[in-house]
């Protein structure tokens, strides 16, 4: 029987996330024959992590659904091992990548995907806690009915499960390497009030993610189409392709992956969003096939977004993401370049290829993060109240976000070069030192 691994990482109280994407486990064994792995990544505050472990114990047994709820501690203990049996240089090092004392969506991930080895499954199946599932006649809309449909299958024999075909023939022997589908509701990035404060500050600042030789108006329909999902579109029935998927259609709280997450990790940065979307890009301008669908995720914002202290450390990691994306476009710009080239005669990843674009993207000249900087500074400034605030923290953090950017992209070199070493090693590792409960 097939294994897949149900991610389901988190840092806040989701108890009724949890019981939903349990559903969608049982969903996938009752309906795909597989065996479901549901995995709570959970590096919640204690109150919350005992409820969480309790809801999943209070779950009913079903056949062919297993769900681990694994605390820091218990993820540590795993990767200690794990970096130790596979004899690696600097482990230390790689241990804070992978488990890091401050928030980072890549290394949540990739944590996920070493566990999912380690248990055998083929395929990581990844959901956000601070989303949930569009309704259809009263009843959820998983979006892993498209992931098993087509999820590693050969692209030509995944034509028959999808709507429509939009990919070269030539392609037609590669894997199904990612599914994946995009959200509905509350913009991905907690910027609509600067959209309302100041329409002509939100553009410059959006316009900060794209490549700065772009032009003004590129940009401008740039940040039109960022962070905004599927906008309120409402499921109705499916509809789903089999292409080179755009990696602006999709999220990381609906995706999955099979293989090439094996061959390349997420970068590790901390406090920085956007930090998992690596792959998305990978599996793209590498022209390897995978399937775009509508089962499109309900975003919302929690709480403690909306606080002063969340809205403060939120803004942190919007900043950060401008940073990251000296190196990131770099990288990706030679990506699409390369396209088919970066695959071997297998279909895999060339990884030596992708870890040396990476090093010599850390090498880049950081006058265009001075720029984001000035322009983060002046523009949130011109916004006012706790934007202006923001703006001072920013200062008083120049430098050192300049160097982190740098390092940050220079310890996803060392990551990737490590990464198929880690997976081997997980593989016969095992998680029978960790708490696990039958779900």
């Amino acid at each position: 029987m097939r294994k897949i691994c149900l991610a389901l990482p988190t840092n806040r109280p989701c108890a009724e996330t949890i019981s939903a994407v349990h559903q969608e486990a049982v969903y996938a064994a009752e309906n795909f024959g597989v065996e479901v792995h549901l995995l709570v990544l959970d590096s919640s505050e204690e109150s919350a992590a005992a409820r969480h472990g309790q809801v999943l114990r209070d779950l009913p047994a079903v056949p062919g659904v297993v769900a681990h709820h694994l605390g820091e501690a218990q993820q540590r203990e795993f990767l200690a091992r794990v970096i130790g049996r596979a004899g690696l240089d600097k482990p230390e090092l790689l241990l804070d990548l992978m488990l890091p004392a401050r928030l980072s969506y890549g290394a949540c991930t990739n944590r996920a995907f070493l566990i999912a080895a380690a248990l055998g499954c083929a395929s990581v199946h990844r959901r956000d806690s601070d989303s949930r599932y569009q309704l259809l006649a009263g009843e959820p809309v998983f979006p892993i009915h498209h992931e098993l449909l087509s999820l590693g299958e050969r692209a030509a024999d995944a034509a028959g499960a999808v709507t429509e075909t939009a990919l070269d023939a030539r392609h037609a022997d590669k894997p199904v390497s990612m599914v994946g589908s995009s959200f509905v509701g509350e913009m991905s990035v907690d910027i609509e009030e600067m959209y309302r404060i100041d329409p002509d500050v939100y553009y410059e600042v959006v316009g900060l993610w794209a490549p700065f030789h772009w032009s003004a108006q590129d940009k401008r329909q740039f940040a039109d189409d960022s962070f905004r999902g599927a906008g309120a579109e409402t499921f109705t029935r499916d509809h789903s392709v089999l292409t080179l998927v755009d990696p602006m259609r999709v999220d990381m709280c609906n995706i999955a992956f099979r293989g090439v997450h094996e061959q390349v990790p997420l970068m590790p940065a901390t406090d920085t969003i956007g930090s998992d979307y690596f792959l998305i890009h990978l599996v793209h301008d590498a022209t390897l096939p995978g399937v775009l669908h509508n089962r499109n995720i309900v975003n919302y914002y929690t709480g403690e977004r909306r606080t002063d202290a969340g809205f403060m450390a939120y803004q942190m990691r919007f900043a950060k993401f401008f940073l990251s994306m000296l190196y990131l476009n770099a990288v990706y710009d030679r990506m699409e370049k390369a396209g088919e080239a970066l695959l071997d005669e297998r279909h895999g990843i060339r990884v030596p290829v992708i870890v040396d674009f990476l090093r010599e993207s850390s090498r880049l000249d950081n006058a265009e993060n001075v720029q984001r900087l000035d322009a983060l500074d002046r523009t949130y400034r011109k916004l006012g109240g706790r934007y202006a605030r923001f703006a001072d923290l920013l200062a008083e953090s120049r430098a050192r976000l300049l160097d982190e950017a740098r390092r940050d992209i220079e310890d996803f070199a060392l990551l990737t070069e490590t990464w198929s070493a880690m997976i081997r090693t997980s593989r016969t590792t095992g998680l029978y030192q960790l708490q696990r409960h039958p779900g």
